[in-house]
C-alpha cells in the first residue's frame, strides 16, 4: 500500500512517500524551483516521489496533509475575537488567503493530485509530527515529545509511541508555546520569523547568557512539572503583525534590531 504525505501552504512544502510503511522517497520543493522556503503546493516534490516509487497518483491508497485547516481556522477566529478590536489589521490581511485557498484544501489538494481516487485525510499537527519521529526511529516503544510554535491549538505534546500506534496523552496549547518565545527572539534580534532561527542558535556561543533571569523572571512562568505560561503583555504574536511589542523593548533595553544591520553582542547574549 502506498500512502503520499503533503505539507504545503505555510513554508517548506514537501512530500513523501511509503510503500507499507517503509520511506520510498521525501523532498521539499525548493529544491526544485529555488525558491528558498517554498510554500506552494509541492507538485515537482510530488512527482519526484511518485517516480522513485514508480507508481502513478492513482495507484496511492491515502494522501494525509499535515494537519486539520478547520481547527486552526477556529484558533485564528477565537484568538481574534478575543482581543478585538485589536488585531483588525492583522485579521484584515489573513482573511482573504483562508477564505480563497486555505478553507478549501480538499477541494485544491483534490485538483492538484487528480486522477486521484483514494482516501485524503487530515491528521492533526502533532500527530504528524510525533509520527514522523517515531516510525523512522528504531524502536518499537518510545516516549515522544514534540514542540513547536503552533499546529492548531497544540504547542507541545507528549506521549508514548509503541508498535504502529501513537498516544499523545497531554498538551499545552497556543498562545503559551516555547517555538513562539523562540520565534519572538528570532524577530527582536532582526532576522526572518521561521527562517532565521538557526541563525539565532549559531549566534548563542558567542554570547553571554545575560538575560536568562529576566526571561524567567518576566516572560515566561515555568511550573515544577515543565509546563509554563507566557505573559503575554509582552508579546504581540496572538492577532499583531510583529512577535513583540514596545513593552518587550523596554524590558531588553531597546528597539529590534534592523534585519541586515551589525549583529552586535547583545544580539548574541540574546541568543543565548
Amino acid at each position: 500500500m502506498y500512502i503520499l504525505g503533503i505539507s504545503a501552504f505555510y513554508h517548506d512544502s514537501a512530500a513523501c512517500i511509503i510503500k507499507d510503511g517503509e520511506i520510498i522517497a521525501a523532498a521539499q520543493e525548493e529544491r526544485f524551483t529555488r525558491k528558498k522556503h517554498d510554500f506552494s503546493f509541492p507538485g515537482n516534490a510530488v512527482k519526484y516521489c511518485l517516480s522513485e516509487a514508480g507508481i502513478k497518483v492513482n495507484d496511492l491508497a491515502y494522501v494525509a496533509f499535515y494537519d486539520k485547516p478547520f481547527n486552526k481556522f477556529e484558533r485564528l477566529i477565537k484568538s481574534y475575537l478575543a482581543y478585538a478590536p485589536s488585531g483588525i489589521k492583522s485579521f484584515v490581511q489573513a482573511m482573504p488567503l483562508w477564505l480563497k485557498q486555505k478553507l478549501f484544501l480538499r477541494d485544491i489538494l483534490t485538483e492538484e493530485l487528480s486522477p486521484f481516487e483514494g482516501k485524503l485525510i487530515f491528521p492533526e499537527h502533532h500527530q504528524s509530527h510525533a509520527a514522523s519521529a517515531f516510525y523512522p526511529s528504531p524502536f518499537q516503544e518510545a516516549a515522544i515529545l514534540t514542540v513547536d510554535g503552533v499546529g492548531e491549538w497544540t504547542t507541545t505534546s507528549y506521549g508514548v509511541g509503541k508498535d504502529n500506534r501513537i498516544n499523545l496523552m497531554a498538551e499545552l496549547r497556543f498562545p503559551h508555546s516555547l517555538g513562539l518565545l523562540y520565534s519572538a527572539f528570532t524577530y527582536y534580534t532582526g532576522f526572518k520569523v521561521n527562517s532565521g532561527e538557526y541563525k539565532i542558535m549559531g549566534l548563542a556561543p558567542y554570547g553571554e547568557p545575560k538575560y536568562a533571569d529576566l526571561i524567567f523572571d518576566e516572560l515566561m512562568d515555568l511550573k515544577p512539572d515543565g509546563s509554563f505560561k507566557m505573559n503575554l503583555k509582552y508579546f504581540d504574536y496572538c492577532v499583531g503583525l510583529k512577535m513583540t511589542n514596545k513593552k518587550f523593548d523596554k524590558l531588553f533595553g531597546g528597539p529590534p534590531r534592523k534585519p541586515e544591520s551589525e549583529v552586535t553582542q547583545r544580539e548574541m547574549d540574546l541568543a543565548r
